[in-house]
């Protein structure tokens, strides 16, 4: 089984994705600690598409993550299972603060050694504007057209849940 988990930064899609490796046993690839070394440098874009591609031969797993640069396209064609967790802004930045709260000081398991949680106003600023422009927007719809076969669009908690509680039954 291959899932992947797009949406926006602050829906819970490190979280959903930790919670459905778990429960399948299979292994989980975040790509903010791909795209990230530590105290929040970028990684090379080649050395993260090594990673990535050397992830996706993995029999099964699940990645969490847009980044188009590594291999989206690819990650969308193979999955079984796309997850669009299209929350709205409200509820993003409230988690982002939830768990900016949660993980001062400290870093996730779901981030690159030594990126300390940290909740900023450019970070704010992705969550509320940038990550959400009409580009960014469109381009969500595109793959809910494209993979209509696969995809599950989740607005809030509640659909998440419900999700859980039919797929994990399902599958």
């Amino acid at each position: 089984m291959k899932i992947v988990i797009i949406g926006y930064s602050g829906s819970g899609k490190s979280t959903l994705a930790k919670h459905l490796a778990g429960y399948y046993k299979i292994p989980v690839l975040f790509l903010d600690k791909v795209n990230f070394l530590p105290n929040w440098v970028e990684r090379d874009r080649h050395d993260g598409r090594l990673i990535v591609n050397e992830f996706m031969k993995n029999d099964s797993w699940v990645i969490d993550g847009n980044y188009k640069d590594f291999y989206q396209s690819e990650r969308l064609e193979q999955a079984d299972k796309i997850i669009f967790m299209n929350f709205p802004r409200r509820v993003c930045i409230y988690r982002a603060f939830k768990r900016y709260f949660k993980y001062k000081n400290t870093t996730r398991e779901d981030m690159a050694s030594g990126c300390v949680e940290k909740i900023d106003l450019e970070f704010m600023w992705w969550i509320l504007y940038k990550g959400r422009t009409k580009e960014k927007q469109n381009h969500y719809k595109e793959i809910e057209e494209d993979f209509k076969n696969k995809i599950v669009v989740l607005r809030n908690k509640k659909e998440v849940d419900l999700f859980l509680g039919d797929y994990l039954i399902e599958v």
